[in-house]
């Protein structure tokens, strides 16, 4: 019974022993498969990396497209995306005259991708709402406070790039790129749009009537013309005639009414000739 017992426990040790080893192997394999996933990573297309050391903070080299190596636990990503991104914004401001304007803009940019390590360190992964919607917001009030609501809609061109003009200059100290902007829309009171339908309506008006005032001075113009003609008509017909010895009759003829005369002599207009009685 003894040898049996002591057989047992040989066995049990051994299984013991074999289990222990097992779990062994399957830790190690695990912390190397660990090791390994965490010793890589992957920048994609359109993309810049940045690495962030836990003893010397992010470090000065970016990384491209493709695999990387870093120190594991130690050194973690981060990945920015280098390509044109497009940012909408809402402003409210208010214009020189005073009138309240919003403003929808939408911003085309990219991150300059030689300082995407500096932006991290100094701004972070938050940049467009740290940096991006604050310099809409500031820039665009101080374009809208220069000009007058109605210009704001006249000039709207000039008014658009001003605002680009002032917000490349302000993003680009931050490591951003503007690459285009534009004004979507601009909104103002409804009593301002109603005054603008009303000048608008009211200069319509004034144009059709001027318009009309042009037709009739120029039937004016028409009638003066025609008149001249007719009597410079006049004018030559009458030269003409005193130059010969038939003027007396044309006269005559011309204030005829058409009747014959009661009593008819040899100094009569017409001479009736070849009848009555002899």
């Amino acid at each position: 019974m003894a040898i049996e017992k002591d057989v047992t426990n040989i066995k049990k040790s051994k299984e013991i022993k074999i289990r222990g080893e097992t779990i062994k192997k399957v830790t190690i394999t695990f912390v190397i498969i660990l090791l390994l996933w965490n010793s890589f990573f992957v920048v994609g297309a359109g993309n810049k990396g940045v690495v962030f050391n836990t003893f010397i903070g992010i470090k000065d080299k970016t990384y491209d497209e493709g695999i990387h190596f870093k120190i594991p636990f130690f050194e973690k990503q981060y990945k920015f995306e280098v390509r044109t991104r497009i940012y909408n914004a809402h402003a409210s401001a208010a214009s020189k005259d005073l009138q309240i304007v919003s403003t929808e803009v939408a911003l085309n940019y990219h991150i300059n991708k030689d300082r995407v390590n500096d932006l991290f360190k100094n701004i972070g992964p938050e940049y467009e709402e740290r940096i991006i919607s604050p310099s809409i917001q500031e820039v665009v009030k101080a374009v809208t406070a220069k000009s007058i609501a109605e210009e704001l809609i006249t000039k709207r061109e000039v008014v658009k790039e001003q605002i680009k003009t002032a917000l490349r200059e302000r993003l680009n100290n931050y490591y951003i790129v503007l690459d285009d902007l534009s004004i979507t829309n601009f909104d103002f009171s409804r009593e301002f749009n109603l005054a603008i339908e009303q000048k608008v309506t009211a200069e319509q008006n004034a144009l059709k009537e001027q318009n009309n005032l042009k037709v009739v001075e120029f039937q004016a113009k028409q009638k003066i013309e025609q008149a001249k003609g007719e009597a410079e008509a006049i004018r030559i017909i009458n030269e003409e005639l005193l130059k010969s010895p038939k003027y007396v009759d044309y006269l005559t003829i011309q204030k005829w009414d058409g009747k014959m005369p009661l009593a008819l002599g040899s100094g009569s207009l017409l001479s009736i000739t070849g009848s009555g009685q002899k």
